[in-house]
């Protein structure tokens, strides 16, 4: 029990020595907090922006769909087979049930017409947005849900060839208007009557081909055919069973088969373009992973300059503690109670520093979810989750014992005999 009191004495001792070592040097002290307090909102605030920035495109990018491959019409660029160069090759519907059959890898696959030059009508509403047509394949794929109350179209929608349509929630709005329930009413498409069956169910998207899925409409594909007479398709929309690392064997797979019909060589990647978002992806995170390195580097910069402030202090007392150190040192303490004194001393700047840092940096953050809505969908909302403070405990800690390091360690190795003639 008395040696408990005894430390519990020596801790008191030593607090009240830093403390007037601090006052002794207030205005140094407070800048250097200041810099600790500026660096460590810095680094809390640069990462929980990184980390929402991350987060909110993954989910913006998952709009287009999750781990889709898209095929496009292409132009050859190599010989094959006694045929030249610069054969435009042009998919058909057939093509579908072809990958279906030839590659047991694919999941889902759609085909999907477009059509720029098609008007939608409702009343003396008229616009003439990007119409797909598409099988019933196509929903799961792309993530084209429909709000409650609506479908999107079926098989038997394709195989009898129905005039039906299904909207994207802002072109559902353009025609009839915000808060009006469209499932069941007509419009027309190029003068021929539809029915709306289904409403897009609005989701987050920044990636896209042709347009946002808010702002299309999509019939099926066998109606589309027999209204417009196209032969050719525009693209395929393909997933596969295999894991998002394997998307290249599928990938290489639909250039063989669809090689071996149209005769054009599957080294040719301009003869199909294709769009493998997994690999795309990949790529994505990769871009956003090196972008958060970026900003807690920079975080860590404008801390570690506060750290220096604060290793300059830790040398200043320890030149001012030096008679002091030898007393201490002479009646026996060691040197590793010399570096723990300082080192504690230390951290107990840096900890202050820090938490005011930690409360600036919560009360920016929770401003964050006032940002407005375009704002928002770009860089997402903020939150100090508890990676954000794992990391930035580790990297305060690591600045906070390089600060206070090499002063304890000057302080440890001083001669007692030359600290007491100090």
């Amino acid at each position: 029990m008395r040696k408990i009191f005894i430390n519990i004495g020596y801790l008191l001792s030593m607090v009240r020595g830093f403390l007037s070592d601090m006052r002794a040097q207030k205005k140094r002290t407070v800048l250097t907090i200041l810099g600790i307090v500026w660096g460590t909102a810095a680094v809390v605030i640069m990462m929980a922006v990184g980390t929402s920035t991350r987060r909110q495109n993954m989910k913006n990018f998952r709009g287009l769909g999750d781990g889709i491959i898209l095929v496009f019409n292409g132009t050859t660029t190599m010989p094959y087979k006694g045929f030249g160069v610069d054969r435009h090759i042009r998919m058909e519907k057939s093509d579908v049930d072809l990958l279906r059959r030839e590659i047991p890898e694919v999941a889902l696959i759609s085909e999907e017409y477009s059509g720029w030059n098609m008007n939608i009508r409702y009343r003396d509403k008229v616009r003439s947005p990007m119409i797909a047509g598409v099988n019933a394949d196509y929903t799961d794929m792309r993530s084209v849900f429909p709000q409650p109350g609506g479908r999107f179209f079926n098989r038997l929608d394709m195989e009898d060839r129905r005039r039906v349509v299904f909207l994207g929630n802002e072109l559902k709005d353009f025609l009839f208007g915000s808060g009006i329930d469209a499932v069941g009413k007509l419009c027309e498409i190029n003068g021929v009557p539809f029915r709306v069956i289904g409403v897009l169910k609005k989701k987050t998207q920044n990636s896209s081909y042709n347009s946002r899925d808010q702002d299309r409409a999509y019939i099926p594909s066998t109606t589309f055919q027999s209204i417009t007479g196209n032969r050719y398709i525009n693209n395929l929309v393909v997933t596969h069973n295999l894991g998002m690392s394997d998307s290249r064997y599928v990938v290489d797979r639909i250039r063989e088969v669809l090689g071996k019909k149209y005769m054009f060589d599957a080294e040719d990647e301009n003869a199909l373009h294709i769009w493998d978002t997994a690999e795309f992806f990949d790529e994505f995170m990769l871009f956003f992973k090196a972008f958060n390195i970026f900003l807690v580097m920079m975080g860590a910069v404008t801390l570690a300059v506060g750290g220096l402030g604060v290793s300059n202090i830790m040398y200043v007392v320890v030149r001012e503690r030096t008679r002091e150190i030898g007393i201490r040192r002479s009646v026996g303490a060691r040197r590793w109670a010399i570096m723990l004194q300082f080192i504690a001393e230390t951290f107990f700047i840096v900890f202050i520093g820090a938490a005011i840092g930690f409360a600036i940096a919560w009360g920016i953050v929770s401003l964050a979810a006032f940002f407005p809505g375009p704002v928002r969908e770009s860089l997402g909302v903020p939150v100090i989750d508890p990676l954000v403070v794992a990391v930035s405990i580790l990297v305060i800690s690591a600045v906070g014992f390089m600060a206070g390091f090499f002063p304890a360690r000057r302080a440890s190795r001083l001669d007692p005999v030359e600290c007491i003639n100090y």
